[in-house]
């Protein structure tokens, strides 16, 4: 064809074809490819019928449809077409050239053509001002797309939601919706027939607080913005675009997260809204409590009672709970005691809130003087909410989840109070020394039935480090979850020993670091890592969901990173083309994000001392995570740099500095940063360089010296648009490995460098071990690593000369 989006009336060879004009038509055998070749919209039958529907799909070896223009008018034959009218709308006509399907527009376009976007999105453009007269964006179907919104308009009275199909096999518009409901303070729901099934909570301004495991880039970006005139929306933006992610909501009601899988040809689901009982909408009625990993899984919350016993005892909770004790404020009786408040912790809070600008203090007091105020809550992020109507959906946490304050009659706090005082009289009356021996011995067997010696009990108050404050995971739980640490789920193995992969009772997938008996790092290192991180959040760090301190175990948990480590992709024999130099691009700067938080904006000052590929996790869209903070230092107060005799890390990541004398401060990080920048860039190791001579260090400085650093680029992902990148990411390494602590620039610096905030870069000095490797020198360093990492390469104590 002579001219892009040119075809003939029957489309003849329209494959690679994104756009139609107004003197063309589609066929059923055509297709529309958008540009970048990600989707097609072309006629489709699904599976086990006949009926031809126009849709939007993935162009993938997978049919995955993800819009529907005649979703309520299936043709009944393959003589359909679909073409610009002499209107201006894009419509579908039959085989008698009746219009089945139309995109009524009122106002006529005279010159206009229909465009199928790289983002899924077909457009009907006005050909004279690029305009978009109409989309396909703003009539949403079952799927949502990056860059997709959807809106509840209450001033136009539109909206934009997710309608199901009836059943896999039928388009038609089904039973179940997914909007979000902007009252007060947005959440989103899942409706069947217009009554709620799921819901995710109220949302904080980085996530919807009722979803535990979502953090603040929460699959792909899911973002809730509220500056749309007269309503907020909610759209999915994507940190890495090669990533193929959509959200779907299937005929069964579910909302489920997948991605595309090249290496499975599949879409994996890699998060559901079902993914246990609990999430059903008010399981456990009216001011019931769910907890999924309790059995039954519906309890009446403290002060009430189930409404039917015989309902509530055969399984049946829908009825929910009733108050066991009236309110004082209700009797007109001004001579009893106030009512108070009972604080319940990690709870997803119930529906039917009011927002109220008020203080934490002034929303506990204007609840207390309100006797229609059952509940309230100061939600981070949202502030006041009040509840005046049934506490209803109200679901229990491991972790997570926000604090609600229930009134109570003074009676049902009271009763405990006096029973906890006639236990204390009681005992004193017993006498001092039988308490204490009792109080001995149950101390003994409560520290021998967790597994605490006296030994780690100390390392612990050494530390500072109170696991009370961290979730903690009975040893049972874990097992059951990683399938009795079955090899199968083994994700990998380092210093401190094996990690798997397992799926607590309420679906969520975890990471659980399980320290080995012959592990090279001990208690110390574990305690280290629990107190560090346990203290830490950042999007660009791993999570610790919590530990489990148990006989001889000792194990942590996070959260699960899907992609694994980065290693994996930049020195695999072909992952290393999975990353795109803009992935890559997120992934460097998303590492610099993370120390930056690190070494200025956390309450403490820390420093990793083990930064390295291995250490970097990818979660689903590729973001990158530090993770193993077991080598970390606290800085405290105003110091910036310290000594150890006990160096920690990895070699070929360590300055001379460090190396040879033990000096460590925020420049050692900046040096590993730098390495870890210049593996990236090259997709090459540092201490494994083609050369074996060499390391990636001196390589890249020799072609820095002769004008040709834009070598250095993977070669497998390499393009003439990169260059000024290649220079600038190359330019911002070699100064963060500079031999002398002082010329490296801090991270912030680094991170203005590479987002082309400073734009002219200085010129480096020449790095740290640039030079000819010995054998000698390996060998040595891996003589007195011999109670090193099983990877042969780390280094966890060698002695400062």
């Amino acid at each position: 064809m002579e001219k892009r989006g040119k075809a003939s009336q029957k489309c003849q060879n329209f494959i690679a074809i994104d756009i139609i004009n107004a003197n063309e038509s589609l066929a059923n055998s055509d297709a529309l490819i958008s540009n970048g070749n990600r989707f097609k919209l072309s006629f489709f039958s699904p599976s086990n019928s006949s009926r031809r529907y126009l849709g939007i799909m993935y162009n993938l070896p997978v049919m995955t449809v993800v819009w529907v223009a005649n979703r309520n008018k299936p043709l009944n034959d393959l003589s359909g077409t679909f073409q610009i009218s002499s209107d201006g709308n894009l419509v579908i006509l039959d085989g008698q050239k009746e219009i089945v399907w139309s995109t009524n527009i009122s106002s006529s376009v005279a010159n206009s053509s229909a465009v199928l976007l790289d983002t899924g999105n077909l457009v009907l453009q006005d050909n004279s001002n690029g305009a978009y007269v109409w989309e396909s964006f703003e009539h949403a179907c079952d799927s949502w797309l990056e860059k997709m919104k959807i809106v509840p308009d209450t001033i136009r009275d539109e909206e934009n939601v997710l309608t199901s199909w009836t059943s896999p096999d039928d388009p038609a518009p089904g039973s179940f919706t997914l909007t979000i409901e902007p009252f007060d303070v947005p959440q989103s729901f899942v409706r069947k027939d217009g009554n709620p099934c799921w819901r995710t909570g109220p949302w904080n301004g980085q996530k919807y607080t009722g979803i535990p495991n979502m953090s603040s880039q929460y699959r792909y970006g899911l973002q809730v913005v509220s500056d749309y005139p007269g309503t907020p929306y909610q759209t999915l933006m994507l940190a890495n675009s090669s990533v193929l992610v959509y959200v779907f909501l299937n005929s069964s009601g579910s909302v489920e997260q997948k991605v595309w899988s090249d290496e499975k040809k599949r879409w994996d689901v890699t998060w559901s809204s079902t993914s246990n009982e609990c999430d059903v909408y008010g399981k456990c009625g009216p001011f019931g409590s769910c907890d999924a990993q309790d059995r039954p899984i519906c309890s009446c919350l403290r002060g009430f009672v189930p409404r039917s016993k015989d309902e509530w005892e055969a399984g049946n909770w829908t009825s929910g709970c009733t108050r066991k004790t009236r309110l004082q404020c209700e009797q007109n009786n001004f001579a009893g005691n106030q009512d108070e408040f009972l604080k319940v912790e990690r709870v997803k809070l119930p529906d039917h809130f009011r927002l109220f600008r008020l203080s934490r203090e002034e929303c506990r007091d204007s609840c207390l003087i309100d006797c229609s105020c059952i509940a309230y809550a100061y939600p981070p992020g949202i502030g006041c909410l009040r509840w005046t109507q049934n506490l209803t959906d109200t679901q229990k946490f491991a972790y997570g989840g926000d604090d609600l304050h229930i009134r109570l009659a003074h009676s049902e706090l009271a009763d405990k109070k006096q029973y906890h005082i006639a236990i204390i009289v009681a005992a004193v009356t017993l006498g001092f020394i039988p308490v204490a021996v009792c109080a001995y011995f149950l101390l003994e067997y409560l520290l021998s039935y967790r597994g605490y010696s006296e030994e780690s009990t100390l390392k612990q108050v050494n530390h500072g480090v109170k696991l009370e404050e961290l979730p903690t995971f009975r040893f049972m739980i874990l097992s059951n979850a990683t399938e009795n640490f079955s090899p199968v789920n083994k994700l990998g193995q380092g210093g401190f020993g094996l990690v798997y992969k397992g799926r607590l009772p309420n679906g969520v997938e975890i990471a659980v670091k399980r320290l080995a008996r012959s592990s090279n790092q001990g208690v110390e290192e574990f305690m280290n890592e629990v107190e560090v991180i346990s203290r830490l959040q950042h999007r660009n760090l791993v999570r610790l969901l919590g530990c489990c301190v148990e006989s001889e175990e000792k194990m942590l948990v996070y959260e699960y990173m899907p992609n694994g480590s980065l290693d994996a992709y930049l020195f695999g024999s072909h992952t290393h083309k999975l990353l795109s130099w803009k992935t890559r691009k997120v992934i460097i700067e998303g590492i610099c994000r993370g120390l930056l938080y690190l070494h200025q904006d956390s309450r403490l000052k820390i420093i990793h001392r083990d930064l390295k590929a291995s250490n970097i996790l990818l979660d689903e869209a590729f973001s990158p995570k530090i993770s193993d903070f077991g080598m970390a230092r606290i800085f405290g107060g105003k110091d910036d740099q310290a000594n150890t005799t006990r160096v920690v890390g990895t070699f070929g990541y360590m300055p001379p500095e460090y190396a040879s004398r033990g000096i460590f401060s925020e420049k050692l990080d900046v040096y590993s940063f730098g390495v870890l920048l210049l593996e990236i860039v090259s997709g090459k190791k540092n201490s494994s360089f083609d050369d074996q001579q060499l390391f990636l260090t001196a390589h890249a400085w020799k072609l820095w010296n002769e004008g040709k650093i834009v070598n250095l680029m993977d070669a497998g992902i390499w393009d003439s648009g990169m260059e000024d990148d290649i220079v600038r990411y190359a330019n911002v390494g070699l100064l963060c490995v500079q031999e002398m602590a002082a010329d490296r620039p801090n991270t912030s610096t680094v991170l203005s460098m590479l987002s082309s905030e400073i734009a002219e870069l200085p010129r480096p000095k020449q790095p740290a071990f640039h030079g000819m490797r010995s054998s000698q020198s390996v060998e040595s360093c891996t003589k007195r690593s011999s109670k090193g990492s099983v990877n042969d390469v780390s280094i966890s104590i060698v002695e400062g000369r």
